[in-house]
């Protein structure tokens, strides 16, 4: 067990692509990285807080570690380590707490500091400038891979932490994640997905986001790029355009709503009109042939009112949007909206969330019985229950039935049967 490190990851995309990162740092570190329910030295759990349940995961996680392994030494790290410090060193076993802006020094951090008594704290303000990243995170537990390219971000709307979390909006320089895009393609991942805090601003001297793109599309092996949530006021028209040329580009968009009334909107202070939004997304529809749009919808804003979530409703209805992730709000530490009255009660929230996740399924039925009897790219990432299942371009989820290993693999497949939240397809 004596220098060995697992890691438990909270949360987005980004930390995902954080997570293989500190694998590698603790690597090169001397460190033998194991599985999560394997016994280890060290246990790096990268936190979230954008709810109050990433809140009360980070406890839960924490609670499992010491019942499977009491002599672990608990390293938590980024967005709840940095605004809750205090909190989270009254749980068992914790060693370390890193913020987001030392985070991916962890490594050298437990070396140092490992003889030390003390739990150490380690959450300094978070610079805003240009970063690289230490190492490529390899991602040995995923085929398609997360590259980091942006951090932080400047919208402060009125019910998100991240801001105090991440800090203002800062990007890579865009060499450092050429680089790592180069070294991703040569360990073998066909699929890099995009990710950042708010990616639609990435900007290092006069490269922006679509820029990032065209220099991915000309690197030999990458098969595709994905972009993952993006902000609709920041996505431009030349990337809509990209997407529905025959590019690399993945014909998939999940643009953030949270709200179908403007007088929500307003209170959150997000910076489009209903009317704004519901006319990019029929532009995307219209521009690009068989894209798959889905969007964050938020339940129980302060002030939602019956009208409120009605207005939500409808427009989610006639959106052609494929899902929807559901969010019920939580109040976070030191956010605008802890002020805002009335508060909407538990049970109202409950049922609101319910009545739109049935929405979503139905209308993400409705998207892939559309796609029955097509033929569709499809890049195979595991096998579970007797099927190998993968993902196209467009974000529908497909299982086939086969002998054969297609670990990684991108095949033609015929979509022939929907199946909740999936399609059965058979090989061509």
């Amino acid at each position: 067990m004596k220098n060995s490190v697992s890691f438990y990851t909270l949360g987005c995309r980004l930390n995902q692509a954080e997570t293989a990162t500190l694998q590698t740092t603790f690597e090169r570190n001397g460190y033998r990285v194991v599985d999560f329910k394997a016994p280890a030295e060290v246990v790096v759990v990268n936190t979230c807080t954008v709810t109050e349940n990433g809140d009360s995961d980070t406890r839960k996680i924490v609670n499992r570690i010491r019942r499977m392994n009491p002599e672990a030494q608990v390293a938590l790290v980024g967005c709840q380590a940095q605004i809750q410090r205090e909190k989270l060193l009254t749980l068992p076993n914790v060693r370390w707490v890193v913020g987001n802006a030392r985070k991916m020094d962890l490594a050298n951090i437990v070396n140092e500091t490992s003889g030390d008594q003390a739990p150490q704290v380690i959450t300094p303000v978070i610079p805003r400038s240009t970063f690289t990243s230490p190492v490529a995170g390899i991602d040995r537990d995923h085929t398609r891979a997360n590259l980091k390219i942006q951090d932080g971000c400047d919208f402060f709307c009125s019910f998100c932490v991240i801001p105090f979390a991440r800090g203002r909006a800062r990007s890579r320089l865009f060499p450092d994640l050429l680089s790592e895009a180069k070294q991703l393609i040569a360990a073998g991942h066909r699929e890099i997905v995009l990710t950042g805090i708010n990616l639609g601003t990435y900007r290092d001297g006069n490269k922006t986001l679509p820029d990032v793109i065209d220099a991915l599309e000309k690197l030999p092996g990458l098969e595709r790029v994905r972009i993952s949530s993006i902000e609709p006021t920041t996505i431009p028209t030349r990337l809509i355009r990209r997407a529905g040329e025959n590019s690399n580009l993945c014909r998939h968009f999940h643009i953030p709503l949270q709200s179908g009334s403007d007088k929500i909107l307003q209170a959150m202070n997000r910076r489009y009109s209903v009317a704004e939004f519901s006319d990019f997304i029929r532009q995307v529809n219209d521009a690009v042939p068989g894209v798959c749009q889905g969007t964050d919808v938020m339940v129980g804003f302060p002030g939602e009112t019956d009208v409120h979530f009605d207005q939500t409703y409808s427009l989610l209805s006639e959106l052609p949007l494929a899902y929807f992730h559901v969010f019920s709000y939580s109040e976070r530490p030191w956010v605008k909206s802890r002020k805002l009255e009335p508060k909407v009660v538990p049970e109202i929230i409950e049922r609101r969330s319910h009545i739109l996740r049935e929405l979503s399924a139905r209308k993400r039925y409705q998207y892939l019985q559309a796609h029955v009897g097509t033929v569709e790219t499809v890049l195979f990432e595991q096998q579970k229950n007797g099927y190998w299942n993968g993902l196209t371009d467009t974000y529908i989820r497909v299982k086939v039935k086969t002998e054969g290993n297609l670990k990684n693999r991108l095949l033609p497949v015929r979509l022939v049967e929907a199946d909740n939240q999936a399609m059965i397809g058979t090989l061509q």
